[in-house]
């Protein structure tokens, strides 16, 4: 029997292994986009005004590209003292093509002489985490802002607690989980039968 594929729109290893645990068991392959084999993805430029926006042309372009069906996200944190910032431009908040370390350096430099308790933050990607920014990293786990976040109700920040705690909590975690019974029912009808 084959099983289907599904196309995670991003090249974030991160996300693929978030997303690997999330639909772990269903009749499914999911492949990133180095591993679907098709050569360079194409880039798709953020557009889009919200998050759902960017996550549709991410899905769309990417479907169009491989062929396959794919699943996108767009998620970033929103801090309340810069008015949601960086927000849809999380990932590109200290630039086009910036890394995680410059995208950290700037938020914490905008945050500067910013008290704790006006530092209420949030995660977005269709559910939000709510938390607040910390004034250094802590932790190396995670990716993106998550040495940064402190989650409400955590002494720990998301870079310091294991993946399947991150998972049960985060954004992404929640969106995903939401989005398992529809891939679950996609996957059965190209063919794919669930593990009993």
């Amino acid at each position: 029997m084959t099983v289907p594929v599904l196309l995670l729109g991003s090249a974030n290893q991160g996300k693929l292994r978030e997303l690997r645990t999330i639909l772990d068991g269903l009749p499914v392959e999911l492949v990133g986009l180095a591993e679907a084999g098709l050569g360079e993805p194409p880039e798709v430029e953020e557009t889009g005004d919200t998050f759902l926006e960017n996550a549709l042309l991410k899905a769309r372009a990417y479907a169009a590209w491989s062929g396959l069906a794919a699943v996108a996200d767009d998620s970033g944190l929103e801090v309340d003292a810069l008015g949601g910032a960086p927000g849809v431009r999380s990932a590109r908040y200290a630039g086009q093509g910036a890394g995680d370390q410059a995208n950290l350096d700037k938020l914490l430099a905008a945050l500067a002489g910013v008290p704790p308790g006006r530092r209420t933050a949030r995660f977005r990607c269709a559910a939000a985490w709510e938390g607040r920014v910390l004034e250094a990293p802590r932790g190396s786990g995670g990716f993106g802002y998550d040495p940064v976040f402190l989650p409400d109700g955590w002494d720990r920040t998301s870079a310091e607690v294991d993946q399947a705690t991150k998972d049960a909590a985060s954004h992404r975690g929640k969106a995903f989980r939401a989005l398992r019974p529809a891939i679950q029912s996609w996957a059965e009808g190209q063919g794919g039968v669930s593990p009993r």
